[in-house]
């Protein structure tokens, strides 16, 4: 294909060492790396021109980003463009993400404006028109079983699986499954996967945790049996594209401030405060922040299951305290059930950048210094497999990262308590996981005079039960009129498709084959 050759920023390697100089069509394709690795590029690019985004529109923003990540020999502009214009022309707001002021010092980010009212709808109606624009290339003038077909497996906390579907229903040549843990999704989060019944969609409930789900998902991507019949492909935050696309609206809601704020422009520093479970969405900004944009801390705002809160305290990276170390693994359940994770796949990613900085610092070249963040990468992370845990991380790697990064852990009853407070000061309707994030910046801006931008990532009506938990004693509140949308009410009299399975790679395998080769035949005989 015609274009200049990829830059370092646009050429792909494994967190775990056994992969470089891969293409971005690669690793969007494959998602995981075959050591068990996440994709990075070998650089991030510095947006030295960053400044002149200000005035774009987020599709316009969205691809000046993704550019510098996206060869022209892989994608041409033309097409970039296109697949762009086509994902968020989905959305609801003008604005794709609007933001909100709720007080001094204090906007919240909507990010619930896409198909399923789910931040995850940024990314995921991008990559569905990106793997539809791949297969399509990859499949012309192919017929039969020398198509390439793409079995799509991912695991759900709650939004991931319906963003997914939202993006992938129809599309030729893919069959989804989402895997998502039995009666730990809201009943909304579950009606938006189940009821859609396009042929190329499967929905597994599986009776264990979130995290659960997730190990099942890498099972399948690590077994040579699986890759040997099927071609995986992944819609987790584990594909790089996800956090690609996520980086625009970083950049989106700090021009957006610039120009909603007579006190704040362009070059001034923010705060981003995150309410995050598997670290995807943080790392957008923590992407955001190494290509230019002026963040002053990215604060990461946890729920009970606090791992990521633990390590910037203590340098260690454990399922469990150390007085808790010989508890069996238990997720808690808390009111925010998207962030219930005890092992947060995308923090990988940041542990390389902190450990390839500190072997720059320490004067090995940079190919040196990117094999030794591999090497520490696969050591922290099989101690974390055979162990549950893994630190302290060395000092110099803790004070580089918490120079970026701060945390905050917020309770179930302070979850409720920011949702009834905030309605009664301002009728705002917080979702729970938006309420964990308000939360955390109330305490951030009482140490910080920054301007605060905490990102909403779900819709309030997502969540009825926490939400009416809340404000069931406000005689204004009524949660039928104020927050749910007619699209969703609609959902209750749908009919619905799941399959119930055990807690077992295997018997998901088994599965996942039997839709595939359904889903193949299907195709060939329309």
């Amino acid at each position: 294909m015609a274009g200049a050759a990829p830059t370092e920023s646009q050429k792909f390697l494994s967190t775990r060492g056994g992969d470089y100089g891969l293409s971005f069509e690669t690793v969007v394709l494959k998602g995981l790396a075959a050591d068990g690795g996440l994709f990075l590029p070998h650089e991030v690019p510095q947006a030295t021109n960053w400044e002149s985004w200000k005035d774009l529109s987020y599709p316009d923003l969205a691809f000046q980003i993704m550019r510098l990540y996206i060869s022209e020999s892989e994608i041409p502009s033309e097409d970039l463009k296109t697949i762009i214009n086509r994902s968020y022309s989905t959305f609801r707001s003008e604005e794709v993400v609007p933001l909100v002021k709720l007080q001094d010092n204090l906007h919240v980010l909507e990010l619930f404006h896409g198909p399923s009212y789910s931040f995850k709808d940024c990314a995921l109606q991008f990559l569905g028109n990106l793997f539809e624009y791949l297969l399509v290339r990859k499949n012309h003038g192919k017929v039969g079983k020398d198509r390439h077909h793409l079995s799509v497996v991912g695991a759900t906390s709650g939004d991931t699986g319906s963003a997914a579907i939202y993006g992938l229903r129809g599309k030729k040549d893919v069959s989804v499954t989402i895997l998502h843990p039995k009666g730990r999704v809201s009943p909304i989060q579950e009606a938006q996967m189940t009821t859609c019944i396009d042929r190329n969609v499967h929905n597994l409930a599986v009776k264990g945790t979130f995290d659960d789900c997730q190990d099942i998902v890498k099972a399948l991507f690590g077994d040579a049996d699986t890759n040997k019949t099927l071609k995986l492909g992944a819609v987790n935050s584990i594909n790089f594209s996800r956090i690609l696309a996520q980086i625009v609206f970083y950049f989106y809601s700090y021009f957006s401030l610039a120009r909603k704020s007579d006190s704040f422009k362009v070059g001034d520093k923010v705060r981003f405060v995150t309410p995050t479970g598997n670290f995807g969405n943080i790392l957008a900004g923590y992407f955001a922040t190494k290509m230019g944009l002026p963040v002053d801390k990215l604060v990461v705002a946890t729920n009970e299951n606090d791992i990521l809160h633990r390590f910037w305290q203590t340098g260690r990276y454990e399922k469990h305290p150390v007085e808790d170390a010989n508890k069996a693994d238990a997720c808690k359940e808390t009111y925010s059930p998207a962030m219930d994770i005890l092992v947060s796949s995308n923090f990988e990613r940041v542990m390389w950048f902190l450990a390839r900085d500190s072997a720059l610092a320490s004067g090995k070249d940079k190919d040196a210094s990117n094999k030794q963040a591999g090497a520490d990468v696969l050591a922290w992370y099989q101690s974390l497999k055979s162990t549950g845990g893994f630190g302290p991380v060395p000092e110099d790697i803790m004070a580089n990262g918490r120079q970026t990064f701060e945390s905050d852990r917020v309770s179930n009853s302070e979850t409720a308590a920011t949702i009834k407070s905030c309605y009664q000061q301002t009728k705002y309707i917080l979702d729970p996981h938006t309420a964990v994030g308000i939360t955390v910046s109330h305490r951030s801006i009482a140490r910080s005079s920054a301007p605060h931008i905490s990102l909403s990532t779900a819709h309030p009506a997502k969540f009825s039960e926490v939400v009416t938990m809340a404000l069931k004693d406000d005689p204004s509140f009524d949660f039928e009129s104020q927050v749910l949308p007619e699209e969703l009410k609609a959902l209750s009299t749908m009919e619905s498709r799941v399959t119930d399975v055990s807690n077992s790679w295997q018997e998901v395998r088994e599965i996942v084959k039997g839709f595939a080769e359904a889903d193949m035949k299907a195709e060939a005989d329309a």
